[in-house]
């Protein structure tokens, strides 16, 4: 397989100086030269109160956007989706719970296939395994039952609204088609935002696969900030945006 261009990787982040410079570490080891890319890496700090965005100026490489205030996750994002000038972008968490050297299988289904996202599924087990099943089998033994129960809900809710069931419709590790996601007219800021692309997306007729990822889940004490809170939004925004 053998293609050209360039990968936009946009990276959120708010208060992750614990985090934020293994990461970009991780990022530039991953290679892209059998798909013939180099890599666009934007990190968007969200007005972070710690030492986040004086480690990302050390990286030559990333470019910083610099939020003038605290706006959410989800305006972070739209700010890198605007920068971003490559043909392919991938949304990564700031924090080290999703593995960078997972670009690689998730490019590959996304260039095999005809399919407009690739999802990072921390559920599913084997390719193709996207099924219902993964409400059992699925949980990491380090993620809390609120937190694999509530994600796992909202793949029901999306099923709801959206007539497709996603595996994993929180995942921190999502890749687009540039047309795809330049495509949507955006309009929330905080965690939902994930759950308005999907419905967008799928409302436009496009199409998401998903792939199994690995996946190292934080605690609250270690940095993990999506609350309860953000599960009603979620309802809501799946509720809101249906139909496009």
């Amino acid at each position: 397989m053998m293609t050209h261009g360039v990968l936009s990787v946009i990276i959120p982040a708010y208060n992750e100086a614990r985090s934020i410079g293994a990461l970009l570490e991780r990022v530039r080891g991953v290679d892209l030269a059998r798909f013939g890319m180099s890599k666009e890496v934007i990190v968007v700090d969200d007005c972070s109160s710690d030492a986040t965005p004086e480690i990302v100026s050390r990286f030559d490489d990333v470019i910083l956007k610099r939020l003038p205030r605290n706006g959410g996750k989800g305006g972070a994002v739209r700010v890198g989706i605007a920068a971003a000038t490559g043909d392919y972008l991938m949304i990564q968490d700031a924090d080290l719970e999703y593995d960078p050297r997972d670009y690689v299988v998730m490019l590959e289904e996304l260039l095999r296939d005809e399919t407009d996202a690739v999802y990072g599924s921390r559920y599913m087990k084997h390719p193709g395994r996207g099924r219902l099943v993964n409400l059992v089998t699925g949980k990491h033994p380090r993620q809390t039952w609120a937190a694999y129960l509530g994600g796992q809900s909202l793949s029901l809710v999306a099923l709801v609204f959206t007539g497709r069931f996603l595996s994993d419709t929180v995942t921190a590790l999502k890749l687009f088609k540039r047309h795809a996601l330049k495509a949507l007219d955006l309009q929330t800021t905080g965690f939902e935002l994930d759950h308005e692309i999907s419905s967008k997306i799928l409302a436009a007729g496009r199409r998401i696969k998903e792939v199994p990822i690995s996946y190292y889940p934080r605690t609250k004490e270690e940095g993990k900030k999506i609350g309860v809170h953000d599960w009603f939004r979620a309802v809501k925004t799946f509720a809101k945006y249906r139909n496009g």
